[in-house]
């Protein structure tokens, strides 16, 4: 392999679409490379008018006069012509929600290069950065590694940990790996380019997988414990969110706290002053909270409008 320059600009293909992608983006146009394409996900209509919006990357990249190119697949030859008529060194891959066909990753000068929010092999897939959280890992991070045709399989050239403390949530954690992904995809760049990279394969064991986030899963589950119950609302927060019906209505938890030493009847309220919820094991002293069509409140002031008597049992 021929010896570059570190900082010598790179003819680079983007491929990515939410908002955790923008940041990488912005890194390599930073730092001068070419980024001569953006691929993202098509324009979607959302909303109660249907309005037509563009993924967060698409957005940035018409700010920055780039090409943006938005294929419902990658799988037919005149799209793969398309992308090897690019002439790219690499491509860089973040979040961008397709399958990259074996054309597509031999096509660039040194392939395409992931940036995934997990420690690999644990929670490849769709959504690691909630589903860490939500299982009580003490870890999280970003893997670069050299994409091949499976799911998040390729040899990793960088791995960088992030801790999960009892305060992180999907979004706190969502922005630090975004950043995280940044730096370490310009040093990833730096090595496959200059030649002193060593790819290292997976480990064989402690393969898991994220599946993507369902709003189905929102809804609170009391016979969980107390931790299991804390974990999710902070993995689901701010998307898909957490909630418990009462009434008839259903209201979201916006944070909360465990609080061990207190027990009783799944669902039950226990206590006159706050507002703490019996699970399993422990219980969940409820913080903040949002009804149907309001902004969010402390829970005195959601409690002096919205009575929940001691001993209630929540549906």
């Amino acid at each position: 392999m021929i010896t570059l320059d570190d900082d010598a600009p790179l003819r680079l293909i983007f491929m990515g679409t939410p908002d955790f992608s923008v940041p990488v983006l912005q890194a390599l146009i930073d730092a001068g490379h070419d980024v001569v394409c953006v691929y993202s996900q098509p324009p979607r209509k959302s909303g109660r008018g249907q309005k037509v919006n563009l993924t967060p990357v698409h957005a940035f990249a018409e700010t920055q006069g780039i090409e943006v190119r938005t294929p419902l697949s990658l799988k037919g030859a005149d799209e793969q012509q398309a992308f090897a008529d690019l002439n790219a060194d690499c491509a860089i891959v973040v979040a961008y929600g397709l399958i990259l066909p074996k054309a597509i990753l031999e096509a660039p000068k040194y392939g395409c290069l992931n940036a995934h929010a997990s420690i690999l092999p644990r929670w490849r897939g769709a959504a690691p950065i909630q589903r860490a959280i939500e299982a009580g890992d003490d870890v999280s991070g970003v893997t670069i590694m050299q994409m091949d045709e499976g799911l998040d399989t390729g040899k990793m050239l960088l791995v960088q940990p992030v801790e999960i403390t009892k305060k992180t949530t999907g979004q706190t954690l969502h922005d630090d790996l975004s950043m995280e992904s940044a730096r370490l995809v310009l040093e990833a760049l730096r090595a496959v380019a200059g030649g002193y990279t060593k790819p290292q394969a997976q480990p064989d064991e402690g393969v898991t997988y994220a599946k993507k986030l369902d709003k189905q899963e929102s809804q609170v589950d009391w016979g969980q414990t107390a931790d299991e119950i804390d974990q999710r609302i902070r993995a689901f927060s701010p998307w898909p969110g957490t909630w418990f019906a009462h009434a008839g209505e259903r209201i979201k938890i916006i944070n909360a706290t465990v609080v061990a030493d207190m027990t009783g009847e799944p669902s039950t309220r226990l206590d006159a002053d706050g507002l703490i919820i019996a699970c399993c094991d422990g219980a969940l002293r409820l913080e903040t909270l949002q009804r149907s069509g309001k902004s969010p409140t402390d829970v005195a002031s959601f409690l002096r409008g919205y009575d929940i008597p001691v001993g209630t049992k929540l549906n």
